[in-house]
C-alpha cells in the first residue's frame, strides 16, 4: 500500500516502527505497583542524597538531650532517640548507608557475574562445568551465616558488607547472563561473526553482552534489596556498620530495648527498611516483566 501525497504536504508514514524500548516502557507503565514502587524508591534515593536539605542537625548531634525519648511531634516528626538526637535525621542519613551499600554491592555483583556468565554460556564445556560447580557451592552456603562469620572476623564496616553481599549476589547475575548468552550463541549474527573470523572475546564483548543488557539490568536491580537486607541484619547483630554511623539495622537493635514504652524507636527504622526493600523488589519485578523478551508489544 502506497502513501498518497497531496501537493505541498509532507508524507505521513502508514506505519511507524516502534523500538523494543517503547514496548518495554508501555509494559512497565501498565504495572501500577511497579510505577508506584519506582516513585517511592526515587524519593528515598533523593532524600538520602539531599539529606542536609531536609534536616536541621547532623545525624550524631545530641541537640535534644533534655527531650530524650520524646515521642513524634510537629517539631520532631519521628521523635527523639535515647541520646537526644532527632530520629527523623537519623532515619534519613541511615538511608544513605543502606542505599549506598545496595548499589555498590549490586555494581560489584554485575562486574563479576557478567564475564563469568558470558564465558560459561558461550564456551560451555569445562569452563561452564567449573563455573556451575562454583555457583552450586555458593548456593548451598547460607549467606547470612557466612556473612556473620566474615563480619565477625573483619569487625564489619561499609566495604566489608559490600564485599560479602557481592560475594553472593554475583550468582544470580551470572545465571541470567549465562542463559541469555546460550540462547544467542546459535543465532545468525553470531554465526556470521564467527565466519568472518571474529575472536570469541570480540563476539562476547560486541554482540552477546550488549544483547544481554535486559537480564543484566534485572540482576542489578534485584541485587540491591538482598544487599540492604544483609547490611541491616549484620548491623542488627552488631557486626555491620559501626556506630556512630546511622544504620537502620543498628537503630532497630537499639529500639528493641524501648519498644514497649517508646514505640517510635523500633517502628520507624523497621518501616523504613521494609518500605525500601519492598519498593526495590516490586520495581525489580516490574522491570523484569517489562524487559522480558518473550512478551510482545501491545
Amino acid at each position: 500500500m502506497t502513501d498518497i501525497q497531496a501537493p505541498g504536504l509532507a508524507v505521513a508514514p502508514a506505519y511507524r516502527q516502534r523500538s523494543p524500548l517503547y514496548f518495554a516502557w508501555r509494559r512497565f507503565a501498565a504495572n501500577k505497583a511497579a510505577v508506584v514502587a519506582g516513585a517511592v524508591l526515587l524519593l528515598i534515593i533523593l532524600a538520602a542524597i539531599l539529606a542536609p536539605l531536609f534536616t536541621r542537625t547532623g545525624p550524631d548531634t545530641q541537640a535534644y538531650l533534655t527531650e530524650a525519648l520524646a515521642p513524634p511531634s510537629a517539631e520532631h516528626w519521628f521523635g527523639i532517640d535515647d541520646l537526644g538526637r532527632d530520629f527523623f535525621t537519623r532515619i534519613i542519613y541511615g538511608a544513605r548507608v543502606s542505599v549506598s551499600i545496595g548499589f555498590a554491592a549490586a555494581l560489584f555483583s554485575v562486574l563479576v557475574g557478567i564475564p563469568l556468565g558470558a564465558i560459561a554460556g558461550y564456551f560451555g564445556g569445562k569452563a561452564d562445568w567449573i563455573i556451575m560447580r562454583v555457583i552450586e557451592l555458593f548456593s548451598v552456603v547460607p549467606p547470612l551465616l557466612a556473612a556473620m562469620l566474615l563480619g565477625t572476623m573483619t569487625r564489619g564496616g561499609f566495604w566489608t558488607i559490600v564485599f560479602i553481599a557481592a560475594l553472593f549476589g554475583w550468582v544470580g547475575v551470572c545465571l541470567l547472563v549465562r542463559a541469555q548468552v546460550k540462547a544467542f550463541r546459535e543465532k545468525e549474527f553470531v554465526r556470521a561473526a564467527q565466519a568472518l573470523g571474529a575472536s570469541p572475546w570480540y563476539i562476547i564483548r560486541r554482540h552477546l553482552i550488549p544483547n544481554s543488557i535486559s537480564p543484566i539490568i534485572i540482576g542489578f536491580v534485584l541485587c540491591i534489596p538482598m544487599a540492604m537486607m544483609l547490611e541491616a541484619s549484620l548491623s542488627f547483630l552488631g557486626i555491620g556498620v559501626p556506630p556512630p554511623t546511622p544504620s537502620w539495622g543498628q537503630m532497630i537493635n537499639t529500639g528493641m530495648n524501648f519498644m514497649f514504652f517508646y514505640w517510635h524507636m523500633a517502628v520507624f527504622p523497621t518501616a523504613a527498611l521494609a518500605i525500601t526493600i519492598l519498593a526495590t523488589t516490586l520495581f525489580g519485578d516490574g522491570l523484569r516483566d517489562a524487559l522480558d523478551p518473550t512478551l510482545k508489544g501491545r
